[in-house]
Order: structure tokens, then C-alpha cells, then sequence
């Protein structure tokens, strides 16, 4: 198949490129030194990829084997509203993305480690710009109600606090928030773009693939270090340990798994046409692919620490230290990762403020849960305002004055007032040109 690419109408892709010079500053230090990284990959482009030749028939729900629609307005209004939701979300949580990795970017150990996450961070902002692209080049006026230029104003100012989706708004602690974020948050993101890339609305489907090619870059930038680390921690090495990789996974993939919203819905976007998979069913998926993930970085740390053993041997001394709880050559189960609980740390869905634990432990009362925690998340993490606000949340629900559906629904607050990443509320990113300056680079 072949791309088309094009640009956003000029004050917008301006505004973006204003975006970039905020929240992405290092940008011209990844272009000076791509060639130097990634001598056989195409240079960067800021700019909206369509892919040609899709299926153009509707591929599940009521209207499976109906030609796709092309406009927003050919669609029921439930059904657009439903599709513009997850555009804008879609665009929050790319733009969101960068600001995080922004945080603690000059703290990898490597260049080359820095480089790939910028690479990253550099391609969710074109990610980020192909929604607005799809926010542009409709009518939404019949379903939202703003228009397309206030809605890209409004996403383009969303900081670290104000995004639509909680695991964008979590600060990073360290550089090993970067790599685990990119394994595991940006896998969810793998899913969602490959759910949608059989969505009943064409340009939303066909801007699937290029995305899911870069995607495929984004989780190896998040499990090729993880895997180094893994055979140096076996190694001796103190600068990553099992453990620091295991507190990053407790605090990250509950986020992970919230992600897929609550696991009694995504009925409706089925019939629609918009994805192929309920909420539950590519949450289990996404669940067994991390269990996976975490498999092989096990199989990374024993081999590397016995290097005389057969995978076979490996498997089976994983299954004994990791299931039994045995010591093994020497190899203790701390040595090694556990895949949190799939119900553990949740604050959205099903399972949100129950009080269960990393091993699916249930525990008694909020103290006890509590002190569990402080056991099993990174230090750093608990110092922070997103800890704080889950368990005085998660003291309400406790004490009656809240359902857990209500502190589910909490929608966080923009808390950015200055430092080093001041509120972008200030700042009025879309701005006026001249008329006859307006029109889009042209299609090539």
C-alpha cells in the first residue's frame, strides 16, 4: 500500500510547531543527530499520513459490509459523538505523552537511549498532529460543540494534570518511568490504534497504519533497555535493579489497564463499527501480552546469570522460583519480576478501590492496604500529588461518603502554576494570519 501525506491549515500547524518549542525543546538536537541513530529510517516529517487502499466496507457491527463513511455527517449523531470522543482523547493522550517524557529525558544513562525516547516523543507529536488533522478536515459542529479550531486550542493547552486519561497525568520520577511508560503504556496505545484501524470512519482507519509502524519503534524503545537492564542486574549491577523495574511496573500498568475504559462496556463502539473488541476481551489480551513481556525478561535475567542452562531449564527454574517460591542456583523470587495483579491499584472499572494487592492479596482494612503500597510502589511515587489524591479518594469511598463510581469520575486538576513547565493556559496557541496565508501545504 501507499501513503498520502498533507499539513494542517498554517495557523495551526504553526501552532504546533510553537508547541514543539516548549514542550519539546531538544527536538533540533534529534534532527542534527538522525542519520548518526538511524541511518536507515526516513527522516522526521511533521505532517498527516493517509494510507491508500483500505478496506472501504464496514468491518463489524450493525452495519457490517456498508460502504465507510467519509463525513461525520453521514453518520447517526451517537455514532459521531462517540467517534469524536475518542479522536480528542486520542490527541490528548499524544500530546500528553511528551510533556511526561520531557520531565526526566536528561536523565538516561545513555545517548542512545536519549535519542530513541526522542524519536518517540517526536513521533507522538506527528500522532498528536494526525488527530487534529482528522479534527480539522471534518464538521463536527452536528455533534460537538466547539469547533475545530477551539478544540485544537483547547488540546493543544492540556499540561501534566488537565489530560483526558489518568495515565497522562502522572509525573515521571526517573528515567526508568520513560522505558516502563513506553512498554507498557505505549502497548496500550498499539491496541487502541489497531482496534481503530477498522473504524466504520475511513480517514479515522487509514490513519491507523503509519501510526501502528511507528508504534512497533515506541515499545521497543521501552523493552530493549529493559531488557539490558535486566541481564546487568543479573550481572550485579546496582544502577537498575529487578526490584526498581518491578515498582515501575506496579505503578504503571494498573494505568495501563484503565486505559481500556471500564470492562463492563465497549459494547457500544462494537456496533458502531468504531473498534472490533469490548472493553474486557482487549484487556485480557493486552494483560497476557505484558505477562508475556514480563516472561522474557525473566528468561534475560536467568540466562544471563546461568549461562549454562537450556531455555528449557531456564523456563523451568523461572517456574520454580516465580510459582513456587523456591531459591534456585541461588535465584530468589525478589531476583525476578511478577506481573501485578490484573485488579491491583485500580481506581477506574470494575475493580476500582478494592483493596487488593500486587499478588491479589485482599486486604482487610485501608490501613493495611496502605502500608502495602508504600511497599510496592517507588518511594518517589508516593511522595507525589497522584498517590495522594488516590488514597484520600480511596478514604471516602472507606468511609461511605463516596461510591467508588464517584471517585472514579474525579476529573484531575490543572495544577501547573510555573517551574520548568509552566501552565500553557496562558498561552493562545491558535492564532490569526492574514487572509490567502491559510490554506494547507499542498497533498503530495
Amino acid at each position: 500500500m501507499s501513503t498520502e501525506t498533507t499539513t494542517i491549515p498554517k495557523p495551526f500547524h504553526d501552532a504546533v510547531e510553537r508547541w514543539r518549542e516548549r514542550f519539546l525543546p531538544d527536538f533540533d538536537f534529534l534532527m542534527a543527530n538522525w542519520e548518526k541513530h538511524f541511518p536507515k529510517e526516513p527522516k522526521f516529517r511533521l505532517c498527516a499520513y493517509q494510507e491508500l487502499g483500505m478496506c472501504s466496507t464496514i468491518e463489524v457491527g450493525d452495519q457490517k459490509g456498508e460502504k465507510k463513511f467519509t463525513k461525520a455527517c453521514e453518520m447517526r449523531e451517537e455514532q459521531a459523538h462517540h467517534l469524536l470522543g475518542a479522536i480528542r482523547a486520542q490527541a490528548s493522550t499524544e500530546f500528553g505523552s511528551i510533556q511526561q517524557h520531557q520531565l526526566t529525558l536528561a536523565r538516561a544513562q545513555s545517548e542512545e537511549d536519549q535519542v530513541w525516547v526522542l524519536r518517540m516523543m517526536a513521533e507522538e507529536l506527528r500522532h498528536g498532529y494526525q488527530m487534529l488533522h482528522l479534527l480539522l478536515a471534518d464538521d463536527w459542529s452536528a455533534v460537538g460543540k466547539q469547533s475545530g479550531a477551539e478544540m485544537v486550542e483547547e488540546t493543544l493547552s492540556m499540561t501534566t494534570g488537565s489530560h483526558l486519561l489518568g495515565a497522562f497525568n502522572i509525573d515521571f520520577d526517573s528515567f526508568v518511568d520513560n522505558i516502563t511508560f513506553c512498554a507498557l503504556i505505549d502497548r496500550v496505545g498499539k491496541y487502541q490504534l489497531a482496534m481503530q484501524k477498522i473504524s466504520a470512519y475511513a480517514p479515522m482507519a487509514s490513519s491507523m497504519p503509519q501510526m501502528l509502524r511507528e508504534e512497533a519503534f515506541h515499545l521497543a524503545t521501552g523493552v530493549v533497555p529493559l531488557r539490558r537492564w535486566m541481564e546487568q542486574a543479573a550481572g550485579g549491577d546496582v544502577y537498575v535493579t529487578t526490584a526498581m523495574i518491578q515498582k515501575a511496573l506496579n505503578k504503571w500498568l494498573p494505568r495501563g489497564l484503565e486505559m481500556f475504559g471500564d470492562e463492563r462496556g465497549g459494547g457500544t463502539n462494537v456496533r458502531y463499527g468504531l473498534k472490533p473488541m469490548k472493553n474486557a476481551e482487549a484487556q485480557d489480551q493486552y494483560y497476557e501480552e505484558v505477562r508475556k513481556v514480563v516472561h522474557d525478561l525473566n528468561m534475560r535475567y536467568v540466562r544471563a546469570r546461568c549461562t549454562d542452562l537450556s531455555h528449557g531449564d531456564a523456563e523451568a527454574l523461572i517456574k520454580q522460583v516465580t510459582v513456587e517460591g523456591n531459591v534456585v542456583r541461588g535465584i530468589k523470587p525478589e531476583d525476578l519480576l511478577h506481573i501485578p495483579h490484573q485488579t491491583f491499584f485500580r481506581r477506574r472499572g470494575v475493580p476500582a478501590f478494592q483493596k487488593i494487592g500486587a499478588d491479589g492479596t485482599v486486604f482487610a482494612t485501608l490501613e493495611e492496604y496502605t502500608r502495602h503500597l508504600a511497599e510496592v510502589l517507588p518511594e518517589s511515587y508516593l511522595a507525589g500529588r497522584d498517590f495522594r489524591d488516590f488514597l484520600e479518594a480511596a478514604r471516602k469511598v472507606e468511609a461511605g461518603t463516596m461510591t467508588a463510581e464517584q471517585a472514579a469520575g474525579l476529573v484531575p486538576e490543572l495544577r501547573r502554576v510555573g517551574g520548568v513547565c509552566p501552565c500553557s493556559k496562558s498561552v493562545r496557541w491558535v492564532q490569526d494570519v492574514p487572509v490567502g496565508n491559510t490554506a494547507p501545504a499542498a497533498v503530495s
